[in-house]
């Protein structure tokens, strides 16, 4: 037979069993820095252990500062930003936090409104992640709404490019796009089209002007490289592929993708077509995400150090030194299968 539950003890009724005002119970019990004197210290604790009180968590957590780390993402459903947020939450239990997550879907008013909510919260630190964050972002709203959390105690970081004055780290998506482009060049690659995603997204513009850079310097004519901007997910891939084919694929010998969940998209409208990766059309991705090793063939990427950027930005936010650090992180190009060299 189940037990009753067990009365809610108010710190009303310890501060009357302590003969003590309710104020004074709140200090005692909610670690507030004011002082008590020691003999009302000593009842209120024995007042409380007698009647078995247990705080409020959630009420304390709204009135101070607590361990909590709010991640503010554009989108959680890409298994990139996944990477990521997870050796954020691993690295934060390390360190005895722990991380809350609230998407934006990328625009700046979602991140402003996030960021005001977060600061009634009042989490340890504020992780923002997106392609872009500038600091005239709606007038300079959302730059001032996160000056003030940091006047409150608060620290911020940015994981992306930002030219707010925050700890920020971010990715070199041209350098590591315009080498696998050269590869795909020095491969005999001499028509290719590049799905490069969002026409607004900050970090696949800056992939794609390395796309271009690394062909064109490879002995590409700038003439036979198409550009197709598509959605940044796996439909996006696909649909702008099929379109692709529509039109007529011949004769494009590569697909360089704005990321690995376009470029999985686009091998499975190839596939679909009865068109073979490589042997007909080489593919590639950028970022190397789990399941760039899955899909057969293998697919040619950029590995970003997604994780370790996660990690690091817990790190920065949980630092105590109060210089600000802005790191660059460096991907490397990893040749799979899904790439050909084409000899004739």
């Amino acid at each position: 037979m189940p037990h009753p539950a067990r009365p809610t003890v108010t710190l009303r009724e310890v501060a009357a069993a302590a003969g003590v005002s309710v104020t004074t119970a709140s200090r005692v019990l909610g670690g507030s820095s004011r002082t008590v004197a020691p003999e009302y210290h000593e009842r209120v604790l024995a007042a409380a252990a007698a009647l078995r009180y247990t705080a409020d968590a959630s009420a304390r957590a709204m009135r101070r500062a607590n361990d909590s780390i709010a991640v503010v993402a554009d989108d959680l459903t890409t298994p990139s930003i996944g990477m990521a947020v997870a050796a954020m939450e691993r690295q934060a239990r390390d360190a005895g936090a722990f991380v809350t997550v609230s998407s934006t879907h990328g625009t700046a008013e979602r991140q402003l409104e996030t960021v005001r909510l977060q600061r009634a919260l009042r989490p340890r630190a504020l992780i923002l992640t997106s392609s872009r964050i500038e600091a005239n972002a709606l007038g300079g709203r959302l730059l001032d709404e996160l000056l003030g959390y940091e006047r409150d105690g608060g620290k911020v970081v940015i994981v992306g490019d930002t030219d707010m004055p925050f700890n920020s780290i971010s990715f070199d998506n041209h350098g590591p796009a315009k080498e696998l482009a050269a590869h795909i060049a020095e491969s005999g690659h001499r028509h290719v089209t590049i799905l490069a995603g969002a026409r607004d997204r900050a970090n696949v513009s800056t992939r794609t002007s390395g796309f271009v850079t690394g062909l064109r310097d490879g002995g590409v004519d700038g003439r036979h490289i198409r550009i197709s901007h598509c959605a940044v997910s796996r439909q996006g891939g696909f649909d702008a592929t099929q379109q692709l084919l529509a039109e007529g694929l011949a004769p494009t010998d590569a697909i360089l993708a704005a990321n690995d969940t376009i470029a999985i998209g686009a091998m499975s409208a190839l596939r679909a077509a009865g068109v073979a990766v490589p042997a007909d059309v080489s593919v590639t991705g950028f970022d190397d995400i789990e399941l760039a090793t899955d899909v057969t063939p293998r697919l040619t990427t950029v590995s970003l150090p997604l994780a370790q950027a996660g990690a690091e930005a817990i790190r920065l936010a949980l630092a105590a030194h109060p210089e600000t650090a802005h790191l660059m992180m460096h991907g490397q190009v990893v040749v799979r299968d899904s790439t050909a060299v084409r000899t004739g």
